[in-house]
C-alpha cells in the first residue's frame, strides 16, 4: 500500500515537474519575443510556483484521505492497531517468564 501512494506521488510530482519546466520554456519565449518583460515573465513563473505549492498540499491530504479510507475499507490494521497489540504480547511474554 505504501509502495502505491508513493508511486502516485511520484507520478504527480513528475508531472507538475514536466508542466512547470514547460511553462517556465513558455515564458523565456515570451520574453524572448517581447511579448512580455522579464519582470512579468518572472513574477508568472514566482505565482506558478506558489499556486503549484499549495496544491501539492491539497493533493497529498486529498491523498492520505483517499489511502485512510481505502485502508479503513480493507480492514486492515493501522499501525497504531500493531503498536498496541506487540504492547500486549511483550506484557504477556513478560508474564509468562514469570
Amino acid at each position: 500500500m505504501e509502495d502505491l501512494f508513493k508511486k502516485v506521488m511520484y507520478t504527480g510530482v513528475g508531472l507538475v515537474s514536466t508542466t512547470a519546466e514547460r511553462i517556465q520554456t513558455n515564458i523565456d519565449e515570451l520574453v524572448k519575443k517581447g511579448s512580455l518583460s522579464e519582470e512579468e515573465g518572472k513574477k508568472v513563473v514566482d505565482d506558478l510556483y506558489e499556486n503549484t505549492e499549495s496544491k501539492k498540499e491539497e493533493f497529498e491530504g486529498k491523498l492520505k484521505e483517499l489511502v485512510a479510507n481505502a485502508v479503513a475499507a480493507l480492514n486492515l490494521p493501522t499501525k497504531s492497531d500493531i503498536d498496541t497489540l506487540m504492547s500486549r504480547i511483550e506484557e504477556l511474554e513478560t508474564k509468562v517468564k514469570k
